[in-house]
């Protein structure tokens, strides 16, 4: 699909030039007609396809800007308990109270606490254990969610992830007076036109995105042998499903692992849970990470699990150390739709495409 700009670079083998579409009667944009169509001044062509077939796709993306889908309400009294601050810089001292003696510290790494009791220039991060408050960044846990669907998406449906001026025809550079589409944008996607080695989404009139500025949702296999409700991962895209059989519930962004840690492929059981645990890991290592309170843990594939995060809102990218990172609010809703269910709940990791680091 993409290389994410802050991410390596990856694609995705495409056969053809299609249109994508989940209706016969919907009009089908060939390779042939698409390629004459991405000189800009080409007769017979209108915003990167050939004028009668923009045409016709005119009045359906007037009729449905954005996807058939429901927004998961974000709960803010479960985001406010996540109250955290980072530990900056290298090893910490901790202190027996303010300006007190040095009873311990803790390793430099990827370090997040619950700050407790202020008192002047310090805090309490633990009982009895004081920092100075230059040495913490706070942290508000991102306000993303996923989205419920009522029935089968009418049309492809994908995520913005970059701010981004789309572009009146594929390949080509935006008119810089043309407004910025934010991230976290839910799309429709009404043709596909690839362009050298990536593929440009048609997303509304005149409004072309390259595939690496976006998350698409590609509906998984259902695995031989899993019935009722089941997760489908996606690495490649970043993307999560929550199905009933072959039906999708629920879909949203995700933060698998970085390479040097990335998630298993593969099918896995829900095998314990927690509504809330502390995760640390690499100890002695530059690596090193240690977080308080994580939330609405899954375990799925030994130690890795799927929970909830308020340490970043990078949702869409690899981030983790192989745990499937999500919302505060998304990994609420998988925790509570399992609950009860999660002995029988599958977990089925793949990739739709291959990343070239």
């Amino acid at each position: 699909m993409r290389s994410r700009l802050n991410t390596p670079v990856r694609w995705m083998v495409i056969a053809v030039i299609v249109m994508t579409s989940f209706s016969l009667s919907r009009v089908a944009a060939r390779a042939d007609d698409s390629a004459v169509c991405l000189d800009p001044a080409a007769a017979g062509c209108m915003s990167g396809l050939p004028t009668f077939q923009y045409q016709q796709l005119l009045g359906q993306m007037l009729a449905h800007p954005s996807p058939n889908v429901r927004q998961v309400e974000v709960d803010e009294s479960d985001l406010d308990k996540y109250a955290f601050a980072r530990i900056l810089g290298g090893a910490t001292t901790l202190y027996d109270g303010p300006g007190g003696g040095a009873v311990g510290s803790i390793d430099p790494g990827f370090n997040y606490v619950t700050p407790l009791k202020k008192s002047g220039d310090w805090t309490e991060i633990l009982t009895g254990r004081w920092v100075p408050n230059s040495v913490l960044s706070y942290v508000t846990a991102s306000h993303y969610s996923g989205v419920l669907l009522d029935g089968p998406l009418a049309y492809p449906m994908a995520w913005m992830l970059l701010p981004t001026k789309p572009s009146a025809t594929p390949g080509q550079k935006p008119d810089k007076a043309t407004p910025l589409i934010d991230r976290y944008t839910r799309l429709n996607i009404f043709a596909t036109v690839k362009v050298g080695d990536w593929e440009w989404y048609l997303v509304g009139p005149g409004q072309w995105v390259e595939q690496r500025r976006v998350a698409r949702l590609i509906p998984a296999q259902k695995p031989d042998g899993v019935k009722g409700r089941w997760v489908a991962v996606d690495l490649y895209e970043q993307t999560l499903i929550a199905y009933e059989d072959d039906q999708m519930i629920f879909a949203t962004l995700i933060s698998s692992g970085l390479p040097k840690w990335s998630t298993n492929e593969g099918l896995f059981r829900i095998w314990a849970r927690a509504g809330a645990t502390t995760m640390s890991g690499a100890m002695g290592q530059s690596d090193f990470y240690y977080l308080q309170a994580v939330p609405w843990v899954m375990y799925f594939d030994q130690s890795i699990s799927l929970h909830g995060t308020y340490w970043h809102d990078g949702f869409g990218y690899r981030h983790s150390h192989g745990c499937v990172n999500m919302s505060i609010t998304d990994a609420h809703w998988i925790y509570d739709w399992t609950q009860g269910f999660f002995a029988d709940t599958w977990v089925s990791v793949w990739s739709s495409g291959t990343y070239v680091e």
